[in-house]
């Protein structure tokens, strides 16, 4: 027995909807020799089975054991030429794109006339919508065709295409550079999480600057311009310069609704464009901003205008109820917010093949936040349970961290502290391991560690004193970080007023709203 995530050819059909189903069967059929096909058996085949098993398959009759990979291969291959005739697939990308190989198959024939002018086309319409890769392999292919198909404007001609391949030489290096640069920044993002000492800092900084191509924004197109936002972004994430991240995903969300085409086009940067802006404003705590923002992306992805497919799905459920959950952190209404859990765990089945490990175990996190701001405390630790026991999650040590904090929080909260000495020297091993030991963390896990020899008439004290020490720490530039993911001061505050923690950060929300 195969595991069906490991067989590329099911999961693909698996992935199919009805109406794609229904689209390959049509176009297997527009030839009737191909409705006995082995292919087709196949895929019937493949489509009626719960899991991927090769052994059900030979015993079919449909193809022997040496001949299965070959046809597996076939079926895959005819599978994706019926989704690139798929209407709901033909984008203006897919449209250039095949402008460019109907004018390579002209031009292989001689007809060097016919090609020249639908690159002419295909070549505008690449320019017009950003697609500058392939304005270029246009312009490459228009060159050497001119060598072949000569005219008497082939001076002209020359200066215009040696001019147009220079400026969109240029224009793709600007946004290689600069793609780069952002793709480096958010590998260092997931690695390590944000900046935690003027060590890493200094890193950060020197690598960006080293890495960050001189430009002239007016020069810059759309695309340029959205991957030096993002660059600054991660930048600005990394250092954690809040009011800097939330400008740049302004001006990131900002380029798209001044170029609204783009949306259409670009429907996956648009989305994490938004997710961006939204996590910003979380941080800078701007609720009413937030809820405007949250309401504007919502309408955009169910207007009609807005492309729909797989990929296009899963991430608009992620950045909506994710951003959904941080609204009500940021309102302190946690009770509100428990409707969420079943569409969140119903989402995850949903889309699991297609969301990462590492945003499963954060919306588990936020989920895990939202009961313990509840009182739920038992619930709490079910959901950082899962975070705590992931073997696979190599990414964002720091998420793995506060799981393990919060976990020793909610543990004392349910009363359930007969492992916590356990739990404690767990806790302080891993964080010694991964050199993230930082005052917050010290702060609280000494705390913790003190309880069995503190009486009760002397726990208001004791909260006093970690409350004091840990407001030091509030808008510390390393030291903060730590109450991005837990509201330990708020937890403090609700221990030392009597209130439910909730309370204590709807209370906080509306003064700063007044």
């Amino acid at each position: 027995m195969t595991n069906a995530h490991k067989d590329t050819l099911f999961v693909l059909i698996k992935s199919l909807s009805k109406s794609e189903k229904r689209q390959f069967k049509l176009y297997v059929g527009r030839l009737g020799v191909n409705t006995d096909a082995k292919f087709l058996a196949l895929f019937n085949l493949l489509d009626k089975m719960r899991m991927y098993d090769e052994r059900q398959i030979l015993e079919s009759g449909i193809v022997k054991k040496a001949q299965l990979s070959n046809l597996k291969a076939h079926l895959y291959k005819q599978i994706l030429v019926s989704l690139r005739l798929n209407p709901v697939n033909q984008n203006i990308r897919v449209q250039i794109r095949e402008q460019l190989d109907f004018a390579t198959i002209l031009y292989q024939k001689g007809l060097y006339k016919q090609s020249l002018k639908i690159l002419d086309k295909a070549k505008n319409l690449a320019i017009e919508n950003e697609e500058k890769n392939v304005a270029y392999e246009i312009v490459e292919l228009e060159k050497i065709i001119e060598t072949q198909y000569i005219t008497r404007s082939i001076p002209d001609r020359a200066d215009e295409l040696s001019v147009q391949a220079k400026q969109l030489s240029a224009h793709n290096v600007m946004t290689s550079k600069l793609s780069n640069l952002s793709l480096q920044l958010y590998g260092m993002m997931l690695k390590v999480g944000y900046v935690r000492n003027d060590e890493d800092l200094q890193s950060v900084q020197d690598y960006f600057e080293t890495h960050l191509p001189a430009y002239n924004l007016e020069d810059l197109g759309f695309r340029e311009k959205l991957w030096l936002y993002k660059a600054h972004l991660w930048y600005s994430f990394l250092t954690q310069d809040f009011l800097s991240s939330y400008k740049y995903a302004s001006k990131w969300v900002d380029l798209f609704y001044e170029n609204e085409e783009m949306i259409a086009l670009n429907p996956v940067f648009f989305l994490k464009g938004n997710h961006y802006l939204l996590e910003s404003l979380f941080f800078v705590k701007y609720a009413s901003q937030f809820k405007e923002t949250l309401d504007r992306m919502e309408a955009q992805v169910h207007s009609p205008k807005f492309p729909q497919n797989d990929n296009i799905a899963s991430l608009a459920f992620l950045y909506i109820n994710s951003n959904k959950l941080n609204l009500h952190f940021l309102e302190g209404t946690f009770g509100k917010g428990l409707y969420l859990v079943n569409i969140i765990e119903y989402g995850i089945k949903k889309h699991r093949d297609r969301i990462d490990e590492h945003h499963i175990m954060l919306l588990y996190y936020k989920i895990a936040c939202l009961y313990f701001g509840n009182g739920d405390n038992k619930n709490c630790i079910i959901y950082l349970k899962k975070i705590i026991s992931n073997k696979n999650l190599k990414m964002r040590e720091d998420l793995m961290c506060f799981a393990r904090v919060l976990s020793l929080v909610a543990h004392y909260e349910a009363g359930m502290d007969y492992h916590l000495e356990v739990q404690l020297k767990s806790t302080y091993k891993f964080l010694l391991k991964m050199n993230d030991l930082h005052a917050v963390q010290k702060e609280m896990i000494k705390f913790l560690r003190s309880l069995g020899d503190i009486y009760p008439s002397e726990l208001r004290n004791e909260f006093q004193k970690l409350y004091n020490e840990l407001k030091k720490y509030e808008n510390h530039p390393y030291e903060k970080r730590a109450f991005l993911y837990l509201d330990i001061l708020s937890w403090l505050e609700s221990h030392l007023q009597n209130k439910p923690v909730g309370q204590i950060i709807k209370e906080k929300a509306m003064a700063i709203t007044r």
